[in-house]
């Protein structure tokens, strides 16, 4: 197993450390549009860029853009 922050095949596996800063303002606005009852969960925000940035990383590796999730090995084939 690979650990976070190190170098394995050419590849950095980054860390946690890696990421910047993350600032984080609460609105006292619901968004009914998004549900019913207007919140949205604390996970969300964190969690916003990270099928992008795996995505990008799978076409950095492999040279094949997958737009849609699951990232599957039969879309990269």
């Amino acid at each position: 197993m690979v650990e976070p922050g190190e170098l394995h095949q050419g590849i950095l596996h980054p860390a946690y450390a890696d990421v910047p800063p993350i600032e984080v303002e609460f609105l006292d606005m619901p968004d009914y549009e998004f549900n019913s009852i207007g919140v949205r969960g604390l996970g969300e925000i964190g969690i916003t860029g990270t099928a992008a940035a795996v995505a990008n990383a799978v076409f950095h590796a492999t040279g094949v853009r997958v737009r849609d999730l699951p990232i599957t090995v039969e879309k990269l084939l």
